[in-house]
C-alpha cells in the first residue's frame, strides 16, 4: 500500500473491516452499522480492553477509502463514517530505574531449552530498539526502518555526524512528522560501535540477521523479566523521552522540535513533570 509507513498493519485493518462491511453497499454504511462494528471488534479476544482505540483506526481507514471513492467520481452524495470517542491518551512512561532494568533484562536473558539455558540471546536485539527509541524519541516506525545506509523508504543514521534521519528518503510527508534528530554522545558511541559489528550494512535492528517488522512479542516478554507492569509498548519509549526532558528543565519548544510534535502537546500532556511546574502560581497564591 503506497505511503503506508507500516504496511503490514494497514491490510491487517483491512482484512477486518472488508470480514465486516464486504458485501455492504455504501448506503449500508451508517452510525449504526459502525457502532455494531464497534462493538463486535471489542467482543472479540479475552478483554474489551484497548478495542475502542483500535476499531477507531479501522473505522478512519474506511472512512479514508470512501473519500478517496468519492473523489474519482465513483459515487455521488455524503457518506459518513461514525468513529467512536478518541480513548484517553496513554500516559504510561518508564522511570531510569524500570529503563536500566529492562534493558538489562534484555542483555541477559537466555534462550532455554529442554529445561536449560542455552548460549543464545533472544534479547540481545531489544536493547538497540531500546536505546535508539528512548534516546531519540522516534516512533517505532522509524527505529524498526533505521538502515546503516541511506535508501530509497529508509531512515539511517549518519554516525560520522551524529544525527538519524528518521524520515524515510523518497517517502511523502504526513502530519506526523518526523525531522531530523541528532544524537546523544552516549548513544552515538554504541551506534558506532553496532556500525562496526555489523560491517556497516543492513538495518540497525535485526534478528538473526532479518530485519524486525515488530518487538510487541519480544518487549512483553521482556517487561515479564523485568517485573515491569502497567502495559509497557514500543511507543512508551516515545513518552518516555519526552517525559525525561520535561522533567530536566528543557523548554517544551525545544523537546517539541526534538521528538517533531507540537508544543501544546507537550505542554499538555508533560508539562506537569517540568521542575518549576506552577511554581509561580503556588507562591502567588499564599501572599497577601
Amino acid at each position: 500500500m503506497p505511503g503506508q509507513a507500516r504496511p503490514e498493519k494497514a491490510i491487517e485493518r483491512a482484512g477486518r473491516l472488508l470480514s465486516y462491511f464486504g458485501m455492504m453497499t455504501l448506503d449500508q454504511i451508517t452510525g449504526a452499522t459502525c457502532r455494531a462494528y464497534v462493538a463486535a471488534r471489542a467482543g472479540r479476544g479475552r478483554s474489551n480492553k484497548g478495542k475502542g482505540g483500535g476499531a477507531r483506526r479501522d473505522l478512519q481507514d474506511l472512512a479514508a477509502a470512501i473519500n478517496h471513492h468519492a473523489k474519482e467520481g465513483l459515487h455521488r452524495g455524503l457518506v459518513r463514517v461514525a468513529l467512536p470517542e478518541r480513548g484517553k491518551a496513554r500516559q504510561r512512561w518508564l522511570t531510569r530505574d524500570e529503563f536500566a532494568k529492562l534493558l538489562w533484562a534484555c542483555y541477559r536473558a537466555r534462550e532455554m531449552q529442554d529445561g536449560r539455558e542455552t548460549t543464545k540471546r533472544p534479547l540481545r536485539h531489544l536493547c538497540r530498539f531500546l536505546l535508539l527509541g528512548a534516546y531519540t524519541g522516534s516512533r517505532p516506525g522509524a527505529v524498526l526502518n533505521a538502515s546503516w545506509e541511506r535508501g530509497p523508504g529508509l531512515s539511517w543514521i549518519d554516525v560520522d555526524r551524529g544525527v538519524f534521519y528518521r524520515h524515510g528518503e523518497g517517502e511523502r510527508e504526513t502530519d506526523k512528522r518526523q525531522p531530523t534528530v541528532r544524537l546523544a554522545p552516549g548513544l552515538l558511541a554504541h551506534l558506532r560501535r553496532w556500525k562496526r559489528l555489523d560491517e556497516g550494512r543492513g538495518f540497525v535492528i535485526t534478528y538473526a540477521g532479518q530485519p524486525v517488522a515488530s518487538v510487541k512479542t519480544a518487549l512483553t516478554r521482556a517487561c515479564r523479566l523485568a517485573a515491569i507492569e502497567g502495559g509497557v509498548t514500543a511507543y512508551t519509549l516515545r513518552h518516555t523521552a519526552a517525559s525525561w526532558l520535561v522533567s530536566k528543565g528543557l523548554p517544551t519548544r525545544k523537546v517539541a522540535d526534538f521528538l517533531g510534535t507540537s508544543e501544546p502537546m507537550i505542554r499538555d500532556h508533560y508539562g506537569h513533570l517540568a521542575p518549576d511546574y506552577q511554581d509561580e502560581a503556588a507562591r502567588a497564591i499564599g501572599r497577601k
